[in-house]
């Protein structure tokens, strides 16, 4: 049983973005989300949704020069509010790992919510952009919430050829691998989950 709510409110405010991020780990996958980046929004949108986690996540940045500052400040504010929220980690599960099928595409992510920031990323674009965001920045999107959110993240695209569904499979993978990760295991019993006792 859940008894404290968890929830956080970032707000993050630099010469080149200004973001505000609330997420509610025990949500429903509600999302309100404006980025000024069409894809970024839609990927945001599906981390919320599979997650179950909802987020408001508003941003402004200096689109003008490019999406680099937007995509990573989003990554970095969104991986703070989840680490906050998720206070002391206490009666989590920790562990989760998924593969995540879309169409022709196929992506493994394995999750450990330990304080311990890492990122592997073994997913490769054979297009510059999607939509109007460039594929390399998806990398950047994952190292600054990894980093942020104190989380050790793999992430391996294993096939597909579809730019849009492996994009797509990385950020959904993100989401169900968390959903179960963060899930208050009742036999826990409000222990951190690690013979160190403290995450």
């Amino acid at each position: 049983m859940i008894h404290v709510k968890r929830q956080a409110t970032i707000t993050r405010k630099t010469k080149e973005t200004e973001i505000s991020a609330t997420v509610h780990l025990d949500g429903t996958g509600a999302y309100d989300i404006s980025t000024g980046i069409g894809f970024l929004d839609h990927m945001l949108e599906q981390l919320a949704r599979h997650s179950l986690i909802d987020i408001t996540l508003r941003a402004k940045g200096d689109l003008h020069i490019d999406f680099h500052h937007t995509v990573e400040d989003s990554g970095i504010v969104l991986g703070q509010a989840i680490a906050q929220a998720l206070g002391d980690k206490a009666g989590i599960v920790r562990y989760a790992d998924v593969h995540l099928p879309m169409d022709e595409t196929l992506t493994r992510v394995a999750i450990d919510v330990s304080g311990r920031p890492f990122l592997i990323w073994k997913a490769e674009f054979s297009r510059p952009k999607i939509g109007e965001m460039d594929t390399e920045l998806f990398r950047e999107w994952f190292q600054a919430f990894a980093q942020n959110a104190g989380i050790t993240l793999h992430l391996e695209n294993l096939y597909g050829e579809n730019n849009h569904h492996i994009a797509e499979t990385c950020y959904k993978g993100l989401a169900r691998a968390l959903k179960a990760a963060i899930a208050v295991d009742p036999r826990q019993a409000g222990r951190v989950p690690s013979t160190k006792g403290t995450l």
